[in-house]
């Protein structure tokens, strides 16, 4: 089952909330329970968005859905080049 999508800047709220929490002397357990998230999503977040602030993070998924867009091209000109190679060399 999947949960809910969270957007990149209620991620980094999330992670600024758990540090606050963690400095107060709460477990990172009872701090992830409190603003409602699992340890889990907790540690994937800080792994991936941990020194990151809003603007950063940003960029970064735009220059990830930058590079799938890319890489969808770069397919599909190999394709419509292998296409033309082998109706060149007459094999169709």
């Amino acid at each position: 089952m999947k949960g809910k999508r969270v957007s990149i800047e209620q991620i980094i709220k999330h992670l600024r909330e758990v540090e606050v929490l963690l400095a107060q002397g709460k477990r990172t357990g009872e701090a992830c329970r409190q603003i409602g998230i699992s340890e889990q999503s907790y540690y994937r977040w800080r792994k991936e968005y941990g020194n990151m602030n809003t603007d950063k993070a940003k960029r970064l998924k735009q220059l990830e859905s930058e590079n799938d867009r890319l890489k969808k091209m770069v397919a599909d000109l190999s394709l419509d080049n292998a296409i033309l190679r082998e109706a060149a060399s007459g094999n169709f």
